[in-house]
C-alpha cells in the first residue's frame, strides 16, 4: 500500500490507516466473499459487491458512529478492524475484526485490537467496549480474553450461519479494567 496514506496508529508490525477505494480492488473485496473468512459471522448471507464496498468505504469518514481501519502488514492489507456502535452518551463501542487467512494465528490480529482497544478508552474516552462473536468462532474468543475481557453472557441460537443456528458469546472490557492492565 501507498505510504501517502497516513497512518493513524502505528504497532510494532502494522500500521492501522483509513480505507481507502483502492483496497476494494484488493484483497478487501475477497473476504466478505471467502465462505471460511466469514463463515462464523453475518458477513457471507449475500455476495458483496464492489459497488457496495465503494459505496461503503466513501462513506466512512462522514460516520462518527464506527471508525474502521485496515491493518497493514509489510505493506500489504491484511484486515480491518473497527470500533462500532460508537455511542457518544453511554461511551460505549463494539470491537469487530476481519483477518486475511494468510493473518490468521500471526498475533496481527492481537497487535491490531490492542491499538484500537488503547485508543477507545484514552482518546474516544469511552467507558465500555463489547465484543459478541459465534461460540465456535474460537480465535475470536481467544482474542478478547488475551485482551482482558469478560466473558459476561450468551445469547442463545442467535444467528444463523455456516447452515445452522449458533451461539453468541458476549464479552466486555471496561475502562477501569483496561487501566489497571495497563
Amino acid at each position: 500500500m501507498s505510504p501517502s496514506i497516513p497512518t493513524f496508529l502505528t504497532g510494532e508490525r502494522i500500521r492501522l490507516r483509513p480505507l481507502t477505494a483502492a483496497d476494494v480492488d484488493g484483497p478487501y473485496l475477497t473476504w466478505f466473499n471467502d465462505p471460511e473468512v466469514s463463515r462464523l459471522n453475518s458477513h457471507h448471507v449475500f455476495p458483496y459487491t464492489r459497488e457496495q464496498a465503494l459505496e461503503w468505504v466513501a462513506a466512512l469518514p462522514s460516520r462518527r458512529d464506527a471508525l474502521v481501519l485496515a491493518i497493514e502488514l509489510d505493506g500489504a492489507h491484511v484486515g480491518n478492524i473497527s470500533l462500532q456502535d460508537i455511542h457518544p452518551v453511554g461511551r460505549s463501542a463494539e470491537l469487530a475484526i476481519v483477518l486475511d487467512r494468510s493473518a490468521w494465528g500471526t498475533g496481527v490480529g492481537t497487535e491490531a485490537a490492542e491499538l484500537l482497544v488503547a485508543h477507545g478508552f484514552a482518546a474516544l474516552n469511552l467507558h465500555r467496549i463489547g465484543c459478541g462473536t459465534v461460540a465456535a468462532n474460537h480465535g475470536m474468543c481467544r482474542l478478547a480474553e488475551r485482551l482482558g475481557f469478560s466473558r459476561e453472557g450468551v445469547r442463545r441460537d442467535a444467528v444463523w450461519t455456516d447452515g445452522s443456528y449458533h451461539d453468541i458469546v458476549e464479552y466486555g472490557l471496561l475502562a477501569s479494567e483496561w487501566k489497571e492492565r495497563t
